[in-house]
Protein backbone atom coordinates (compact mmCIF):
# COMPACT_ATOMS: atom_id res chain seq x y z
CA UNK A 1 0.00 0.00 0.00
CA UNK A 2 1.28 3.61 -0.98
CA UNK A 3 2.01 5.92 1.61
CA UNK A 4 -0.35 8.92 1.28
CA UNK A 5 1.18 12.22 0.16
CA UNK A 6 -0.29 13.72 3.83
CA UNK A 7 2.04 10.85 6.05
CA UNK A 8 5.05 11.53 3.90
CA UNK A 9 4.98 15.36 4.81
CA UNK A 10 4.37 14.18 8.51
CA UNK A 11 7.43 12.00 8.33
CA UNK A 12 9.53 14.21 6.74
CA UNK A 13 8.40 16.66 9.78
CA UNK A 14 9.59 14.20 12.04
CA UNK A 15 12.98 14.11 10.23
CA UNK A 16 13.10 17.69 10.61
CA UNK A 17 12.77 17.88 14.57
CA UNK A 18 15.03 14.94 15.03
CA UNK A 19 17.54 16.97 13.43
CA UNK A 20 16.86 20.11 14.33
CA UNK A 21 14.16 20.15 16.72
CA UNK A 22 10.50 21.08 16.89
CA UNK A 23 11.29 24.93 16.33
CA UNK A 24 12.64 24.20 12.91
CA UNK A 25 9.20 23.23 11.75
CA UNK A 26 8.66 25.97 9.00
CA UNK A 27 6.49 25.12 5.94
CA UNK A 28 10.04 25.88 4.07
CA UNK A 29 11.92 23.06 5.93
CA UNK A 30 9.20 20.65 5.66
CA UNK A 31 8.79 20.92 2.18
CA UNK A 32 12.15 20.63 1.26
CA UNK A 33 12.65 17.99 3.33
CA UNK A 34 9.51 16.17 1.25
CA UNK A 35 10.77 17.17 -1.93
CA UNK A 36 7.49 19.70 -2.37
CA UNK A 37 7.11 23.09 -3.00
CA UNK A 38 5.98 25.40 -0.08
CA UNK A 39 2.42 25.49 -2.17
CA UNK A 40 2.47 21.73 -2.17
CA UNK A 41 2.50 21.63 1.49
CA UNK A 42 0.05 24.45 1.92
CA UNK A 43 -2.27 22.00 0.23
CA UNK A 44 -2.37 19.73 2.96
CA UNK A 45 -2.06 22.30 5.88
CA UNK A 46 -3.25 25.76 5.81
CA UNK A 47 -1.48 27.52 8.68
CA UNK A 48 2.21 26.17 10.90
CA UNK A 49 -0.42 25.29 13.61
CA UNK A 50 -2.14 23.08 11.68
CA UNK A 51 1.01 20.93 10.44
CA UNK A 52 1.92 20.74 14.31
CA UNK A 53 -0.59 19.53 15.40
CA UNK A 54 -1.18 16.65 12.31
CA UNK A 55 2.28 16.22 13.64
CA UNK A 56 1.52 15.75 17.04
CA UNK A 57 -1.45 13.21 16.18
CA UNK A 58 0.53 11.25 13.78
CA UNK A 59 3.61 10.60 16.11
CA UNK A 60 0.85 9.94 18.60
CA UNK A 61 -0.15 7.54 16.44
CA UNK A 62 2.64 5.80 15.61
CA UNK A 63 3.31 5.91 19.53
CA UNK A 64 0.00 3.68 19.84
CA UNK A 65 0.76 1.46 16.95
CA UNK A 66 3.25 0.85 18.96
CA UNK A 67 2.24 -0.34 21.99
CA UNK A 68 -0.02 -2.38 20.07
CA UNK A 69 2.76 -4.17 18.42
CA UNK A 70 4.47 -4.90 21.99
CA UNK A 71 1.68 -6.76 23.11
CA UNK A 72 -0.14 -8.00 19.86
CA UNK A 73 -3.55 -6.53 20.27
CA UNK A 74 -5.28 -3.31 21.01
CA UNK A 75 -5.44 -1.39 24.03
CA UNK A 76 -8.96 -2.26 25.25
CA UNK A 77 -7.96 -6.12 24.73
CA UNK A 78 -4.76 -6.30 26.86
CA UNK A 79 -5.03 -6.33 30.90
CA UNK A 80 -3.33 -3.23 32.73
CA UNK A 81 -0.08 -5.28 32.85
CA UNK A 82 0.10 -5.68 29.44
CA UNK A 83 -0.81 -2.03 28.85
CA UNK A 84 1.49 -0.94 31.08
CA UNK A 85 4.57 -3.47 29.86
CA UNK A 86 3.77 -2.08 26.37
CA UNK A 87 4.13 1.52 27.39
CA UNK A 88 7.16 1.02 29.13
CA UNK A 89 8.73 -0.96 26.37
CA UNK A 90 7.73 2.26 23.80
CA UNK A 91 8.94 4.59 26.27
CA UNK A 92 12.41 3.29 27.36
CA UNK A 93 13.60 1.04 24.36
CA UNK A 94 12.27 2.90 21.07
CA UNK A 95 10.71 5.89 21.53
CA UNK A 96 12.33 8.74 18.82
CA UNK A 97 13.70 11.95 19.24
CA UNK A 98 11.16 13.65 17.37
CA UNK A 99 8.81 11.91 19.10
CA UNK A 100 9.92 12.96 22.50
CA UNK A 101 10.96 16.42 21.80
CA UNK A 102 7.05 16.38 20.45
CA UNK A 103 5.51 14.79 23.63
CA UNK A 104 7.62 17.84 25.77
CA UNK A 105 6.42 20.45 23.30
CA UNK A 106 2.74 18.95 23.28
CA UNK A 107 2.76 20.10 27.11
CA UNK A 108 2.50 23.81 26.55
CA UNK A 109 -1.13 23.75 24.82
CA UNK A 110 -4.63 21.80 25.26
CA UNK A 111 -4.85 20.85 21.47
CA UNK A 112 -1.27 19.42 21.46
CA UNK A 113 -1.10 17.47 24.12
CA UNK A 114 -4.62 15.87 23.60
CA UNK A 115 -2.87 13.29 21.38
CA UNK A 116 -0.65 12.37 23.69
CA UNK A 117 -2.93 12.68 26.54
CA UNK A 118 -5.64 10.08 24.47
CA UNK A 119 -2.67 7.47 24.15
CA UNK A 120 -1.29 7.71 27.76
CA UNK A 121 -5.14 7.80 29.28
CA UNK A 122 -5.98 4.34 26.86
CA UNK A 123 -2.60 2.69 27.88
CA UNK A 124 -1.08 3.76 31.26
CA UNK A 125 -3.83 5.66 33.08
CA UNK A 126 -2.68 6.46 36.61
CA UNK A 127 -4.62 5.30 39.06
CA UNK A 128 -8.58 6.83 39.77
CA UNK A 129 -7.74 6.38 43.52
CA UNK A 130 -5.30 6.34 46.24
CA UNK A 131 -3.89 2.58 45.60
CA UNK A 132 -4.99 0.38 47.67
CA UNK A 133 -3.55 -2.43 45.95
CA UNK A 134 0.30 -2.80 45.40
CA UNK A 135 -0.09 -3.75 41.84
CA UNK A 136 -2.01 -0.89 41.10
CA UNK A 137 0.89 1.18 42.89
CA UNK A 138 4.02 -0.79 41.13
CA UNK A 139 1.98 0.06 37.62
CA UNK A 140 2.02 3.40 38.59
CA UNK A 141 5.21 3.67 39.86
CA UNK A 142 6.57 1.98 36.73
CA UNK A 143 5.26 4.26 34.38
CA UNK A 144 6.20 7.52 36.61
CA UNK A 145 10.21 5.15 35.89
CA UNK A 146 9.46 4.85 32.15
CA UNK A 147 8.66 8.56 31.51
CA UNK A 148 11.40 9.91 33.56
CA UNK A 149 13.46 8.09 31.34
CA UNK A 150 12.53 9.35 28.26
CA UNK A 151 12.36 12.98 29.93
CA UNK A 152 15.92 12.76 31.40
CA UNK A 153 16.76 11.52 27.42
CA UNK A 154 14.75 14.20 26.09
CA UNK A 155 16.07 17.21 28.48
CA UNK A 156 19.88 16.21 28.40
CA UNK A 157 19.33 15.57 24.20
CA UNK A 158 21.66 12.46 25.00
CA UNK A 159 20.90 8.66 24.95
CA UNK A 160 22.61 6.50 27.98
CA UNK A 161 24.40 4.08 27.03
CA UNK A 162 22.45 0.96 25.46
CA UNK A 163 23.76 -1.38 28.31
CA UNK A 164 22.62 1.05 31.06
CA UNK A 165 18.79 1.66 29.06
CA UNK A 166 18.43 -1.73 28.92
CA UNK A 167 19.65 -2.67 32.50
CA UNK A 168 16.88 0.45 33.87
CA UNK A 169 14.17 -0.97 31.19
CA UNK A 170 14.84 -4.16 32.87
CA UNK A 171 14.39 -3.33 35.96
CA UNK A 172 11.51 -1.19 35.52
CA UNK A 173 9.78 -3.85 33.50
CA UNK A 174 10.51 -6.25 36.83
CA UNK A 175 7.99 -4.57 38.82
CA UNK A 176 5.13 -5.30 36.15
CA UNK A 177 6.00 -9.11 36.62
CA UNK A 178 5.04 -9.03 39.93
CA UNK A 179 1.40 -8.22 38.78
CA UNK A 180 -1.47 -11.58 38.72
CA UNK A 181 -2.90 -10.02 36.28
Amino acid sequence: MRTSKRTQILEAAARVVEREGVKSVTFDSVAAEAGLTKGGLLYHFTSRDDLVQAIHQHLADQWEAGMAAAVAKPADEATDAERLTAYTRVATQSATRAELLFMLEGATTADHAAPWNAVIERWAPPPATPADDPATLDRFIARLAADGLWLYESLTAERLDPGLRQAIAERIASTLTRDDD
